[in-house]
């Protein structure tokens, strides 16, 4: 959602008026992001101080997805958590309990109480047994004009203590995408996913074989699209050019 509705507190151009059309035309649409930080209700209310007034059943998080994940492997498992309410919240609900003995996983999501006592006992955790699991794989995210690190680059110095790799949940995972399908009960070919970044929303939409439409409102620029072996199918400047599109 940021730097395609929002940066940080601050509603990007266009965006009320995309949201709008999406409801004016009856559209099915979910804001799906791979920030497991807050809950959906907390997503809602969010939107509500910025203006846009949506039902919180049309949000769907890494956290949620990942809590969908561990419990169809994993029914009424455990798991150590690095993360915010949002995941803990999510996993609470699906019948996870929080274990920092035993767990059957150790998860990380974005957090700003990352600490050197969590990450050793993580590290010990892993080296026992526990599956490592991220909520995303995004290195690094935007408050605003600023960078912080992410659940990628929260979760690497316990892969690089392990030598164990993560499984990352959301996007490019197909698996959230198809979570997504599922929830709005449509065809591929009926959806198209909108983001600003290349490396999970696009490459997402790609590997789910929907239409792709990248917005320049975010992290991605016009001249980084060089970088990639992907290309999106539609590019534009901002969420509210889509709504725009929509009524010619």
């Amino acid at each position: 959602m940021d730097g395609v509705i929002y940066h940080g507190n601050r509603l990007l151009p266009g965006a009320k008026r995309f949201v709008n059309w999406l409801k004016n035309e009856n559209k099915k649409f979910l804001f799906l992001t791979n920030s497991s930080e807050r809950s959906p209700r907390e997503l809602k209310e969010k939107l509500d101080r910025l203006g846009i007034h949506v039902d919180v059943s049309h949000f769907y998080t890494s956290a949620l997805a990942t809590a969908s994940f561990l419990v169809s492997q994993r029914p009424n498992g455990s798991a150590y958590v690095i993360g915010e309410a949002g995941l803990i919240n999510a996993l609470y609900e699906a019948g996870f309990s929080m274990n920092e003995i035993n767990p059957d996983y150790v998860v990380v999501g974005e957090t700003r109480s990352y600490a050197y006592e969590k990450i050793e006992r993580a590290v010990n955790l892993v080296r026992k047994g526990a599956k490592l699991i991220g909520t995303n794989p995004d290195l690094t995210d935007s408050m605003g004009k600023d960078i912080i690190p992410a659940t990628g680059a929260l979760i690497a110095p316990i892969e690089l203590a392990t030598g164990i790799r993560a499984y990352f949940i959301g996007k490019p995972n197909p698996l959230i995408m198809r979570h997504a399908m599922k929830m709005l009960g449509c065809d591929r070919e009926q959806i198209a996913v909108v983001g600003d970044r290349m490396d999970t929303d696009i490459i997402a939409g790609i590997h789910s074989e929907i239409d792709t439409v990248l917005v320049l409102s975010g992290v991605t620029a016009k001249e980084d699209l060089q970088k990639f072996a992907y290309y999106p199918r539609y590019i534009l400047p901002t969420v509210g050019d889509i709504a725009d599109l929509g009524k010619e």
